[in-house]
C-alpha cells in the first residue's frame, strides 16, 4: 500500500527549510538562492521535501560540496543538501567493497578506508566532494589502467521523484545502473554508494621538465612507463612537466616546501596575473617564469595515495576539460599550440593539464566506449577579478570538438542537446530512463534543460 501523503499541515513539524541561504560554488562563479534550503538526516526527510516540492510545484536540486565550476548545481527552488547523511554504512572486508551514504565527502571516506587497510584506487584533485557529486558529474583522474571515478562504483540505491527506492547493481535495474553511475542530478535522490576498493597503498611520485615534442612523440612510452601519468604544458612555450605516480613500499617523504608553495607558487603568482590583466602579453613570460622557478627540477614525493591524488587547488578559476580519443591526443594539442601563436592577443595561463583514462560503459561517460585523453585548461581570477577569455574558450571548444570530444559534465561548456546526441550513441536510452523515473522533470534546472531539451 502506497503511503498517504502528508499534508501541508503535518509536513511543517518534521522538515525544515531554511530561506535566504545563498548557494555558490566553490570558485565562486557561479551561485543560486534556493527558495528553500534542505539538509536532510533521514530518507523519510527527503520524501517529505518531495512531497512539498510536489504540492507547490517546485524543482528539486540535489547538492554536495559544490565545487563544480559550472552552475550544475544552481537552483531558485528548493535545495537539498546531503552532508547530514555521511554514514560509512558497511565495510565488505572480504570483497574489499564499502558502502556509504550518499553525502559523505571523499576526504572523510579516504581516512576511514584507510583505518580498514583499504583506498580507493583512483581519485580526483579534490576530495572535498561528496560520493554521489563525484559519480554524477564523471569526475576523473588520470591512467590508462583507470577508467573515471564511476566505473569503481558496484551498487547504488536511488530514490525516485515518486518516492520509490530502486537497488541498482550489474544484475539488478542494470540498465538504470548504467545511467545513475553518471546521473547529473536528474534521475532521483541518490541515498548510498557501494565502491569497489583495493589494498590500502603508498604512490611514490616523480615530477620532472621535458617538452611538449619530446612527450607528445613518446605518449604510449609515458603511458606504459607509469601507472598514473599526466603531463602539464605551459602555453606559449614547449615547456612540459611530466608527472608519474606510481605504487611504492619506500617510507614516505616530502619535499614541500612553504616559500615555494605558497609565497612563490601561489601570493607572487596571483599579484603578477593581477599585473597581466592590464598587460596581457605579461602572461607568456608569467608561464616561462614559473616554469623554471617551480618545475624545471626533478621531485619525488612518496605518500599514502590520496594525499598524492590530492592537491590544493588554491586558485578561484574557470575551467574547461573535454575528452577526446586518446589517439587524437597529439594533434589536437599541436592545434592548441598553433592558434595561440597565430593570435598574440589570445593568451591562456598555465598549466593545460593532461590526463588519461580508460575507456567505459557508463551512458554518458565521456569515455563511454573509448580510451580517452581528458585536455583541461584554464584561466584564473586573481584577487576575483575575470581575466577575458572567450577567444581562447572558443578556440578549445572548436578543436575539442573537431576532434570528436566530449565536455566534463560538471564543467562549464556550451553544448546543448543536439551535441549531446551526436557525441552519446547511448543519449536517447539515458532520456527515456529519466523521463521514466522523472516524468514531470522534478530535478531538472536550467543546466539540464539545455542538455534535454
Amino acid at each position: 500500500m502506497p503511503n498517504p501523503k502528508p499534508g501541508p499541515s503535518s509536513l511543517k513539524p518534521q522538515v525544515h527549510g531554511q530561506g535566504g541561504v545563498k548557494f555558490q560554488n566553490w570558485a565562486k562563479t557561479y551561485g543560486s538562492s534556493p527558495e528553500l534550503y534542505f539538509q536532510p538526516t533521514s530518507v523519510e526527510e527527503i520524501r517529505e521535501i518531495l512531497d512539498m516540492a510536489r504540492q507547490r510545484n517546485k524543482r528539486v536540486k540535489v547538492v554536495g560540496g559544490g565545487h563544480s565550476p559550472s552552475d550544475i548545481a544552481c537552483t531558485d527552488d528548493f535545495m537539498i543538501q546531503m552532508g547530514k547523511m555521511n554514514r560509512i554504512l558497511k565495510v565488505d572486508k572480504e570483497k574489499q567493497q564499502v558502502t556509504v551514504e550518499s553525502g559523505i565527502f571523499l576526504s572523510d571516506l579516504n581516512v576511514k578506508l584507510s583505518k580498514h587497510g583499504l583506498a580507493l584506487a583512483n581519485l580526483g584533485a579534490v576530495s572535498e566532494v561528496a560520493a554521489a557529486g563525484v559519480i554524477g558529474t564523471g569526475t576523473h583522474n588520470t591512467g590508462i589502467k583507470h577508467g573515471i571515478l564511476s566505473t569503481q562504483v558496484v551498487a547504488l540505491t536511488l530514490l525516485t521523484a515518486s518516492g520509490e527506492i530502486l537497488e541498482c547493481s550489474e544484475s539488478t535495474n542494470a540498465d538504470i545502473f548504467q545511467a545513475a553511475r553518471l546521473h547529473l542530478g536528474c534521475l532521483g535522490v541518490v541515498l548510498t554508494v557501494t565502491f569497489q576498493c583495493v589494498p590500502q597503498f603508498h604512490l611514490h611520485e616523480v615530477t620532472f621538465p621535458s617538452t611538449l615534442t619530446e612527450v607528445l612523440d613518446h605518449l604510449d612510452d609515458h603511458l606504459k612507463r607509469s601507472q598514473y601519468f599526466r603531463f602539464l604544458w605551459f602555453p606559449h612555450s614547449e615547456n612540459v612537466s611530466v608527472i608519474y605516480q606510481d605504487p611504492t613500499n619506500k617510507p614516505p617523504c616530502s619535499s614541500a616546501s612553504w616559500l615555494w608553495d605558497y609565497a612563490i607558487g601561489y601570493y607572487l603568482l596571483e599579484f603578477l596575473l593581477w599585473i597581466s590583466t592590464f598587460v596581457p602579453s605579461l602572461v607568456r613570460w608569467i608561464n616561462r617564469f614559473f616554469f623554471w622557478l617551480l618545475f624545471s627540477s626533478r621531485v619525488e614525493n612518496i605518500a599514502i595515495s590520496y594525499k598524492i591524488f590530492n592537491y590544493e587547488c588554491r586558485f578561484k578559476q574557470h575551467v574547461q576539460d573535454w575528452a577526446i580519443p586518446i589517439e587524437k591526443t597529439k594533434e589536437a594539442l599541436l592545434e592548441l599550440k598553433a592558434a595561440l601563436e597565430n593570435n598574440p592577443k589570445m593568451v591562456a595561463h598555465y598549466p593545460v593539464e593532461v590526463r588519461f583514462a580508460r575507456g567505459d560503459e557508463i551512458w554518458l561517460s565521456p569515455c563511454f566506449q573509448r580510451n580517452s585523453c581528458y585536455m583541461n585548461i584554464i584561466m584564473y581570477r586573481p584577487y576575483g577579478k575575470n581575466v577575458p577569455r572567450l577567444n581562447y574558450w572558443l578556440t578549445y571548444e572548436g578543436i575539442m570538438k573537431k576532434h570528436g570530444g566530449r565536455p566534463h559534465w560538471a564543467k562549464a561548456h556550451s553544448c546543448t542537446r543536439k551535441d549531446f546526441e551526436k557525441m552519446y550513441p547511448a543519449f536517447p536510452k539515458f532520456c527515456s530512463i529519466r523521463e521514466k523515473l522523472d516524468p514531470t522533470g522534478i530535478f531538472l534546472n536550467t543546466y539540464l534543460e539545455k542538455v534535454f531539451y
